[in-house]
């Protein structure tokens, strides 16, 4: 018999491992199949992070995040709107204003003033005069 330990023991047991487990169909038809998938999921899988007309990339989302938050500090800044009822949203870059203002001036402005912050494509103006 070998001895516990010994480096015929560790040949006899990684030998008789080695070819259990090639004989073994499942791992081998797993291998075969690890082989053609993985390759595809490396180049196909980010297609899932992709943006698309309607859905944003992730990095996308903070960007608007950051020019609605923008957008409301300037317009909550400026001197000559005193409004509080302006909502802002932002699509990649497109910023809608939606909500209540007391003239078409203010209305008017406040798409100044969010034309005026950086990252901002386009202003869309759904305010309405009450």
């Amino acid at each position: 018999m070998f001895k516990l330990g010994s480096a015929k023991a560790r040949s006899v047991v990684d030998s008789s491992l080695h070819g259990m487990f090639l004989e073994d169909p499942a791992i081998s038809g797993f291998n075969r199949l690890s082989s053609i998938f993985l390759p595809a999921f490396t180049v196909f899988g980010p297609v899932g992070c992709a943006a698309t007309d309607t859905r944003q990339a992730p990095g996308e989302h903070v960007d608007d995040r950051v020019i609605t938050a923008k957008v409301k500090t300037a317009i909550f800044n400026d001197p000559d709107l005193k409004v509080t009822e302006i909502n802002v949203e932002t699509f990649r870059g497109e910023v809608q204003l939606s909500g209540f203002v007391s003239s078409q001036a203010a209305a008017d402005r406040a798409v100044i003033v969010a034309r005026g912050v950086g990252g901002v494509t386009s202003v869309e103006n759904k305010m309405q005069i009450r």
